[in-house]
């Protein structure tokens, strides 16, 4: 079976399953090995159509998040429908569900069923609470990860309350401000994710500097918004990130 897939999570799933991807993104970065030698069909929400259409693939993987609706109905529109799977992950449950909806359609069922127990062995039973902390997606201007994501589950799964978990449903991912001057009152902590945007030590420090009276931590953002076989290799990294709310909480 011939399957692109354009999300980057997905990508590094199926590899793992051993399955012949002959395409994906040029943000489908795991494994290494194939991100440097693999055709790559444009960005994530930038899809070259033709591209897609030109490997012949007998099934396209696809996330309703991840992807642009337009481009992905226009692919289903030139090709059979049956064949573009399109994801959907907004809780940890969905991802573990999601895998094996994946292993089916790539017939790999006994191995994604393992992996999905080693994930469920690895992640454990939902933590308690430990604080709270706002999570950025973005800077300049100030967006958070609000309820209804995957990362507010994860962050819930590790017993950290999400500063903007309990705001509008329906503002996924909102715009607070051009600086996290609006985070005041809705938690003193924030995590600052290598992706979507690349935060960095510079921009930890300039935090630091202009706004003493909170607390900033980089963090892996694959370890919070990536599902599939990624899950299988954060868990001391968000055990550590939930220590440090936790800390912060006491002091």
């Amino acid at each position: 079976m011939r399957v692109v897939s354009l999300v980057p999570s997905w990508t590094e799933f199926l590899h793992d399953l051993d399955v012949n991807v002959v395409g994906q993104t040029k943000f489908c970065v795991r494994p290494q090995t194939a991100f440097r030698t693999l055709p790559r069909v444009g960005g994530t929400k930038t899809i070259k159509l033709d591209t897609v259409l030109g490997l012949e693939p007998d099934l396209v993987v696809a996330n309703r998040e991840e992807n642009d609706r337009e481009q992905i109905e226009a692919l289903m529109a030139a090709m059979p429908s049956e064949r573009v799977v399109v994801t959907d992950v907004r809780t940890v449950e969905h991802a573990l569900d999601e895998m094996r909806r994946l292993g089916e359609a790539v017939d790999r069922t006994a191995l994604a069923d393992n992996m999905i127990q080693r994930a469920k062995d690895a992640w454990g039973e939902p933590k308690p609470l430990v604080g709270r902390a706002g999570y950025a997606v973005w800077s300049s201007p100030w967006m958070v990860a609000g309820p209804d994501t995957f990362i507010h589950s994860v962050m819930a799964h590790w017993g950290i309350d999400n500063a903007m978990g309990h705001s509008d449903p329906e503002a996924r991912y909102p715009t607070l401000a051009e600086t996290p001057d609006m985070g005041v009152g809705l938690g003193d902590c924030w995590l600052l994710p290598s992706e979507p945007f690349p935060f960095k030590g510079k921009h930890l420090r300039g935090f630091e500097e202009n706004h003493a009276d909170k607390r900033f931590k980089l963090v892996d953002g694959e370890a919070f918004s990536w599902y599939g076989s990624r899950m299988l290799h954060v868990t001391a990294h968000l055990n550590e990130v939930r220590q440090w709310v936790a800390r912060r909480e006491e002091a």
